[in-house]
């Protein structure tokens, strides 16, 4: 199942990352009861990697591209575009839906 893109505040409406650009994001990742498992926020810093080349989950990966700079995002994951069957233990369950508000600072 495909991860769905829900815009919370919308961006410039024309500058989209492309694969391989790196992308600057905060976000809050939640596991379904809504508690945070990771934060950029918390930590003060936001989050800087490679965009479409596999580093991310898979869900990053088919949603952020679809975002503008500056826009605001919630991210909804499935398992099966997030960590999978085993999970990533202790931090995340077995089969866990995740959802991650995320905002698109920059991208180069």
């Amino acid at each position: 199942m495909p991860a769905t893109l829900e815009t919370i505040r919308p961006g410039d409406g024309v500058n989209k990352p492309q694969p391989g650009n790196t992308i600057t994001m905060h976000y809050h990742g939640t596991l379904e009861d809504g508690s945070v498992f990771d934060s950029s926020y918390r930590r003060g810093q936001p989050f800087s990697s490679p965009i479409g080349v596999g580093r991310l989950i898979k869900a990053w990966d088919q949603c952020v591209p679809q975002m503008t700079k500056g826009e605001k995002a919630i991210i909804t994951a499935t398992h099966d575009v997030a960590y999978g069957e085993t999970g990533f233990p202790p931090v995340i369950p077995a089969r866990a839906t995740l959802k991650f508000e995320v905002e698109l600072i920059d991208f180069k």
